[in-house]
């Protein structure tokens, strides 16, 4: 089979940064040894993970996508397959109404993790309907000698989320922080060290499939939704969550439904070699 250079776009909210890869016709293949190789930030064109846009017509994990014209497969940067992707909903979102594939305003996008609905306004702000979470058995962070206690909150990807003192405390970063019990996360885990309340919370995280990020969609919803439940506050309520690269803000809604908003931007495009692309396959 002939292998043809594959259009691309870089994309990113809040420095959450994503290839795009339209794949309207269903032939692009992703491997988890392509995938990482895209995402290489020195051999490849750097990115904390792949979003591959493809008509639900074409996905077969496009499972009940009800009116969702198009479908997200969402891969983290070593190649490994992902539920959703908050922020990377809201660049799909964005990509999708810029390329006059969808209309302006609410548009329905299916994922692994189930259909989102989408409002892109003409701000540049993407407001994405990630559904209720659902909770886990109490956890607990490890790192190093220090311990902290963790809320366990899927959305639907799962989500340890740790309450500190300072960000710093969470120290570098360069390796996933141990959770345990590990049987409640079978599949791997986020960790989001937070701190602040009241309406205002900040926030950093380590991604498993990447590492630390300057933000994560998911991660910004389990943190708000546990910030709220300790706060005691009563629904419908908002919390602006500060992450390194910027600020977007959780709505829990009284029937439990969490809307992320924030900023979604396209900001290059360009063609992968067909040669690169097969030698990665």
């Amino acid at each position: 089979m002939t292998v043809v250079a594959w259009p691309f776009l870089k994309g990113e909210g809040t420095g959450n940064d994503f290839v795009v890869i339209p794949d309207l016709d269903g032939s692009r293949v992703l491997t988890e040894r392509l995938v990482s190789a895209i995402c290489d930030r020195r051999f490849g064109i750097g990115a904390d993970g792949v979003l591959r846009v493809v008509p639900t017509a074409l996905e077969p994990d496009a499972a009940d996508p009800g009116t969702a014209q198009f479908f997200m497969d969402y891969r983290n940067s070593d190649g490994s397959i992902a539920q959703m992707c908050g922020n990377g909903a809201r660049v799909v979102a964005r990509f999708l109404v810029s390329e006059g594939l969808v209309q302006p305003g609410a548009l329905q996008l299916a994922t692994r993790g189930g259909t989102r609905t989408c409002q892109v306004e003409d701000s540049g702000q993407v407001t994405v309907d990630m559904g209720p979470v659902r909770t886990g058995d109490d956890v607990s962070v490890r790192i190093g000698s220090r311990e902290w206690a963790a809320s366990a909150v899927f959305v639907p990807n799962p989500h340890a989320v740790a309450f500190v003192d300072d960000l710093i405390d969470a120290g570098d970063l360069l390796n996933p922080p141990d959770v345990v019990p590990a049987t409640v996360f079978p599949d791997g885990v986020n960790v989001e060290f937070v701190t602040g309340g009241d309406g205002r919370i900040s926030m950093r995280v380590f991604e498993r499939g990447v590492g630390e990020t300057l933000s994560c969609g998911t991660g910004a919803c389990a943190a708000a939704w546990a910030a709220m439940r300790r706060d005691g506050v009563e629904l419908p309520a908002t919390y602006q969550v500060d992450v390194p690269g910027g600020t977007v803000a959780v709505t829990v809604r009284t029937d439990g439904h969490i809307l992320l908003t924030g900023p979604a931007v396209l900001l290059a495009r360009g063609e992968l070699d067909a040669d690169w692309v097969a030698a990665h396959a």
